[in-house]
Protein backbone atom coordinates (compact mmCIF):
# COMPACT_ATOMS: atom_id res chain seq x y z
CA UNK A 1 0.00 0.00 0.00
CA UNK A 2 1.61 3.76 -1.45
CA UNK A 3 0.09 5.46 2.03
CA UNK A 4 1.77 9.31 2.26
CA UNK A 5 0.76 9.62 5.71
CA UNK A 6 3.59 9.56 8.44
CA UNK A 7 3.01 6.65 10.92
CA UNK A 8 2.41 7.79 14.17
CA UNK A 9 4.84 7.02 16.66
CA UNK A 10 3.54 4.80 19.23
CA UNK A 11 4.82 4.62 23.23
CA UNK A 12 7.00 1.93 24.29
CA UNK A 13 5.61 -0.49 26.72
CA UNK A 14 7.27 0.33 30.26
CA UNK A 15 10.31 -2.22 31.07
CA UNK A 16 8.16 -5.27 32.94
CA UNK A 17 6.36 -5.65 29.89
CA UNK A 18 2.92 -2.78 31.31
CA UNK A 19 1.96 -0.16 29.30
CA UNK A 20 2.58 3.34 30.28
CA UNK A 21 0.64 5.44 32.57
CA UNK A 22 -1.44 7.47 30.44
CA UNK A 23 -2.34 3.88 28.35
CA UNK A 24 -6.17 4.04 27.81
CA UNK A 25 -7.42 0.68 26.88
CA UNK A 26 -10.17 0.48 24.09
CA UNK A 27 -13.90 1.89 24.34
CA UNK A 28 -16.27 -1.22 24.38
CA UNK A 29 -19.33 -2.53 26.55
CA UNK A 30 -16.82 -4.28 29.20
CA UNK A 31 -15.41 -0.37 29.35
CA UNK A 32 -19.06 -0.09 31.36
CA UNK A 33 -19.89 -3.10 33.28
CA UNK A 34 -16.09 -3.98 34.58
CA UNK A 35 -15.86 -0.61 36.29
CA UNK A 36 -19.44 -1.34 38.56
CA UNK A 37 -18.18 -5.09 38.79
CA UNK A 38 -15.19 -4.52 40.42
CA UNK A 39 -16.94 -1.63 42.48
CA UNK A 40 -19.73 -4.21 43.80
CA UNK A 41 -16.82 -6.64 44.52
CA UNK A 42 -14.81 -4.57 46.38
CA UNK A 43 -18.44 -3.84 48.16
CA UNK A 44 -18.95 -7.06 48.85
CA UNK A 45 -15.28 -7.66 50.36
CA UNK A 46 -14.32 -10.24 47.48
CA UNK A 47 -11.41 -8.12 46.22
CA UNK A 48 -9.72 -5.50 48.71
CA UNK A 49 -10.25 -1.58 48.02
CA UNK A 50 -7.57 -0.86 45.55
CA UNK A 51 -6.98 2.63 47.46
CA UNK A 52 -6.70 1.76 51.16
CA UNK A 53 -5.61 -2.21 50.55
CA UNK A 54 -8.07 -2.98 53.06
CA UNK A 55 -11.64 -4.99 52.57
CA UNK A 56 -14.21 -2.18 52.31
CA UNK A 57 -17.90 -4.30 53.04
CA UNK A 58 -20.86 -2.24 52.16
CA UNK A 59 -23.64 -4.61 51.07
CA UNK A 60 -26.30 -1.41 50.74
CA UNK A 61 -23.86 0.09 47.81
CA UNK A 62 -22.92 -3.49 46.71
CA UNK A 63 -26.68 -3.93 46.11
CA UNK A 64 -27.57 -0.73 44.19
CA UNK A 65 -24.19 -1.59 41.96
CA UNK A 66 -25.82 -5.24 40.97
CA UNK A 67 -29.41 -3.09 40.26
CA UNK A 68 -27.57 -1.20 38.13
CA UNK A 69 -26.03 -3.77 36.04
CA UNK A 70 -29.65 -5.57 36.01
CA UNK A 71 -31.03 -2.29 34.84
CA UNK A 72 -28.13 -2.09 32.08
CA UNK A 73 -29.19 -5.74 31.03
CA UNK A 74 -32.80 -4.93 30.70
CA UNK A 75 -31.90 -1.97 29.14
CA UNK A 76 -29.71 -3.20 26.26
CA UNK A 77 -32.05 -7.09 25.93
CA UNK A 78 -31.88 -7.26 22.25
CA UNK A 79 -29.05 -4.61 20.94
CA UNK A 80 -25.83 -6.53 22.81
CA UNK A 81 -23.36 -8.61 20.59
CA UNK A 82 -23.64 -12.36 21.97
CA UNK A 83 -20.07 -12.13 23.67
CA UNK A 84 -21.09 -9.09 25.28
CA UNK A 85 -24.35 -10.45 26.92
CA UNK A 86 -22.07 -13.40 27.99
CA UNK A 87 -19.85 -11.11 29.66
CA UNK A 88 -22.39 -9.49 31.56
CA UNK A 89 -24.85 -12.66 32.69
CA UNK A 90 -21.25 -14.08 34.40
CA UNK A 91 -20.93 -10.74 36.01
CA UNK A 92 -23.96 -10.80 37.31
CA UNK A 93 -24.19 -14.06 37.97
CA UNK A 94 -20.93 -13.80 40.34
CA UNK A 95 -22.29 -10.84 42.10
CA UNK A 96 -25.49 -12.26 42.27
CA UNK A 97 -24.20 -15.33 44.32
CA UNK A 98 -21.66 -13.19 46.35
CA UNK A 99 -24.20 -10.96 47.44
CA UNK A 100 -26.65 -13.89 49.00
CA UNK A 101 -23.26 -15.77 50.36
CA UNK A 102 -22.52 -12.39 52.28
CA UNK A 103 -26.10 -11.20 53.33
CA UNK A 104 -26.24 -15.24 54.38
CA UNK A 105 -23.05 -14.83 56.47
CA UNK A 106 -21.86 -11.02 57.44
Amino acid sequence: MDDDTPEQPRKPASAEGRPPADFLPPLDFSSIVFPLYAQALVKLGAIPDPVSGAPAVNLALAQRLIDLLDLLKDRTRGQLQPEEEKFLETCLGQLHLGFAEKAKNP
